[in-house]
C-alpha cells in the first residue's frame, strides 16, 4: 500500500441541477451529457498541469501543484461549459458548474486524497453557486498578483469540527476589467459599526434582502440567478450586488450596461463599473426603464443606527 504526503491545491467541480438535465432530457441524453462534461473538465485540469484524481456521478477531484494552476483550471473550466454542443429541447438549459479550491497537505494513498484539505476543497465547493469559483483565505495568498486582486471576499464560515471562523473569497472571472467608482460624500460612508445596512431588492413578487449575512445576489438572464430577468438585452451573469464594510455596490458584468436612477436623481448607466447604490431607487438591466417598468428591480437602503452603551 503506497502512502505519502503532498501539498497541492485541491479542486472539487461539480455540474448544478443534474438532476433537472435527467428530467428534462431523460437518463440516456442526461447521462451522455453529463459524461461530456466530466471529460471536458478532465481536458481542462490536464491542461492546467493538473491530475484528475477520480470522477463521481456528476463531480469531478483533481490536485494542482499551485494554486494558480488551480484557479486558471477553474476560471478555464466554466469558459468550457460555455462550448457544449446545443440540444434541441425548449425545457433545456445548458448546464453550469460549481467550483471549490483549497491548498494544503494531503495523504495519498492509492491513486486517492485524504485528509483536512480534501473536506476544505468540499466545503468550498458546497458553498458555492453557480458559474462561482469558491476559494480559501490559504488559497488567495499563494495567487499571483493578478489573481489575487480578483479575489473578493464574500464571507466567514465556521467549519466542522475547527474552532473559530474561516475567510471566503470568490474568484470573480467573466469581467476582471472593472473600474470602482465611488462616492466621497460622508454621508455614504457607512463602516462605523453602529450602523446596521440593509438593501432590500424587489422584481415583481420576489423580495431579497441583501446584508452582512448574505453579501452577495447576482442578476442576470440565466436560472442561477438570484434575480432571473428573462429580457433580451440582459446578459446570462449581469450583474451583482455586494455588501461591502456597510455599503452596496452594484457591479456590472454585461454587455449593455445597467441602468440605475437613484429616487429624484437622473438615470444612470453603468458598464463593466463598479458603483454604489444609495438612497432608494430602480435598477433596470440592458435597458433603461421602460413607461410601466416591466423589467425594473426596485431597492431601498433601510440602514438604521444602533445606539450601544459606552
Amino acid at each position: 500500500m503506497s502512502r505519502e504526503s503532498n501539498t497541492v491545491a485541491v479542486l472539487f467541480a461539480d455540474i448544478a441541477r443534474s438532476t433537472h438535465l435527467y428530467e428534462v432530457l431523460g437518463d440516456t441524453q442526461a447521462n451522455a451529457l453529463i459524461r461530456d462534461c466530466i471529460a471536458l473538465l478532465s481536458k481542462v485540469t490536464v491542461q492546467f498541469r493538473g491530475c484528475v484524481i477520480k470522477t463521481i456521478g456528476d463531480e469531478i477531484l483533481c490536485t494542482f501543484p499551485e494554486a494558480d494552476d488551480a484557479v486558471n483550471a477553474g476560471k478555464a473550466m466554466h469558459e468550457a461549459m460555455g462550448h457544449l454542443p446545443c440540444i434541441d429541447n425548449p425545457a433545456y438549459t445548458p448546464p453550469n458548474i460549481y467550483v471549490g479550491i483549497h491548498y494544503g497537505p494531503v495523504i495519498e494513498e492509492n491513486g486517492d486524497i485524504f485528509g483536512d484539505t480534501v473536506n476544505m476543497a468540499a466545503r468550498m465547493v458546497d458553498i458555492a453557486k453557480q458559474r462561482q469559483i469558491i476559494i480559501s483565505e490559504q488559497t488567495v495568498a499563494l495567487l499571483n498578483d493578478e489573481l489575487r486582486q480578483s479575489a473578493r471576499f464574500i464571507d466567514k464560515i465556521t467549519i466542522k469540527g475547527k474552532s473559530g471562523e474561516a475567510d471566503i473569497f470568490e474568484v470573480v472571472w467573466e469581467k476582471q476589467d472593472l473600474t470602482l467608482v465611488f462616492n466621497t460624500d460622508s454621508e455614504s460612508q457607512m463602516t462605523r459599526k453602529n450602523f446596521v445596512a440593509t438593501l432590500v431588492l424587489q422584481y415583481h413578487d420576489h423580495t431579497i434582502t441583501v446584508e452582512q449575512n448574505r453579501p452577495v445576489v447576482t442578476l442576470g438572464r440565466q436560472n442561477h440567478n438570484d434575480i432571473v430577468v428573462c429580457d433580451g438585452p440582459v446578459s446570462r451573469s449581469h450583474a451583482r450586488i455586494e455588501y461591502r464594510r456597510g455599503k452596496f455596490l452594484l457591479i456590472d458584468q454585461s454587455t449593455n450596461g445597467t441602468y440605475i436612477q437613484e429616487q429624484g436623481k437622473k438615470i444612470m448607466r453603468v458598464k463593466q463599473l463598479e458603483m454604489p447604490l444609495n438612497g432608494d431607487g430602480i435598477i433596470s438591466l440592458g435597458r433603461e426603464p421602460d413607461p410601466d417598468l416591466s423589467f425594473a428591480i426596485h431597492y431601498q437602503n433601510r440602514t438604521h443606527t444602533c445606539f450601544s452603551e459606552v
